[in-house]
């Protein structure tokens, strides 16, 4: 809107809505929050499944139909990072008052698993096997997507999250996550209104978007 009035001060809004709606409809801006655009046509994140992670996900969703279960694999984030971290995780986030059932039952189909372990556990008894599997509480409202049939995250919610959970994402912090910010916003869109709506269900937003802002000059694409 502010672009508008600084070429046509008298411009009204309605008018400026209407151009919008229809430089949005043509593909020359991409939404990506309330009142935030980008140029060109977005391209959204869809991560890919692999036939072990839908497998877990058809197990736990046949034991628990009605529960909300996300589950994704550490390896995503190989994508946007500079250095590859040397071991990775399963994480299947569930709603808190059902995260024990979830722990057993995936214990008992023989699961090399920890439930929301602390720094101290998880080098512990995650650090010498190949593939473990971590039980974490899926926060309220988080943003996910059904991807072939398996509910796993969106980017919004991998970016907001290795922010705020320092424990499990310790190989992507400082200069790294830096690296996966910039590249995350060089190849997809984010909606930045919907991962600060997030981070404020983490109790984050506001350090989070004062990280956005301090590392917006690397990788930030022009908004209008």
């Amino acid at each position: 809107m502010q672009l508008y009035k600084k070429f046509e001060p008298n411009v009204k809004e309605t008018t400026i809505d209407w151009r919008v709606y229809k430089l949005v409809q043509s593909g020359v801006l991409s939404r990506i929050g309330r009142g935030k655009f980008t140029l060109g046509q977005g391209k959204n994140y869809v991560p890919p499944i692999s036939s072990r992670l839908k497998k877990i996900y058809g197990k736990l969703h046949k034991q628990f139909p009605c529960l909300q279960i996300c589950v994704w694999h550490t390896s995503l984030l190989n994508e946007f990072m500079q250095h590859q971290p040397g071991r990775f995780y399963t994480l299947a986030e569930a709603e808190k008052d059902a995260m024990e059932n979830v722990f057993y039952f995936l214990k008992e189909h023989k699961h090399n698993v920890l439930l929301n372990p602390s720094a101290e556990a998880l080098s512990r008894y995650g650090s010498g096997e190949k593939e473990t599997t971590i039980v974490k509480p899926l926060v309220s409202e988080a943003p996910m997507q059904k991807v072939n049939d398996v509910q796993t995250l969106t980017l919004e919610k991998m970016l907001a999250d290795i922010f705020c959970d320092v424990t499990i994402f310790a190989s992507q912090q400082g200069n790294e996550m830096q690296t996966i910010f910039r590249e995350a916003y060089n190849r997809y869109t984010i909606h930045e209104s919907r991962m600060l709506r997030y981070a404020d269900r983490r109790g984050k937003k506001e350090l989070f978007d004062q990280y956005l802002s301090k590392v917006s000059k690397f990788h930030r694409r022009r908004r209008y």
